[in-house]
């Protein structure tokens, strides 16, 4: 049976974890929107072909942009008990949302380094689990987003 004292600190701990979690999240996402503001003129898009126009005046690049991202403790109890009736995880969808705007940022910062206006051509995210294993759930997950990024012939910087 747990003690008084044992039960104060766990929910002390749990109480840590959460505020500290959020906090991080929080801070996170603002670097997030701010970056994105920056670089909200530069296009990102998923076409499949590249337009005619490009073809004789712009080269092109492959840029990629990849993260990892873990899951705070608390996040992952509260996943835990959301796995015992089922339903959405909000905790692994804001990890993941996280996650995606980081890697497609860190891809777009590659492309403005080329001095590039537009990646343009077959941009595509890949997800995986890096660390935890299936019985305990996520630990820890990585996104790569990539592209081929065009600029006019002459002007990337190597």
């Amino acid at each position: 049976m747990m003690l008084p004292y044992e039960l104060i600190i766990l929910l002390s701990l749990l109480l840590l974890g959460y505020v500290f979690g959020r906090l991080a999240e929080r801070r996170h996402y603002r670097s997030i929107q701010a970056r994105e503001d920056q670089y909200r003129q530069l296009l990102v898009l998923a076409e499949r072909h590249l337009p005619p126009e490009y073809v004789t005046s712009h080269e092109s690049r492959l840029v990629m942009g990849n993260v990892v991202v873990s899951v705070d403790y608390f996040k992952m109890m509260i996943a835990t008990l959301r796995n015992l009736v089922g339903g959405s995880i909000g905790a692994f969808e804001s990890l993941l949302d996280r996650a995606r705007r980081e890697a497609i940022l860190r891809m777009q910062e590659q492309a403005a380094a080329l001095g590039t206006g537009v990646v343009i051509f077959n941009v595509k995210l890949e997800t995986c689990r890096v660390s935890g294993d299936a019985s305990r759930g996520v630990g820890s997950v990585e996104v790569m987003a990539y592209g081929t990024a065009l600029y006019p012939r002459g002007n990337a910087s190597r």
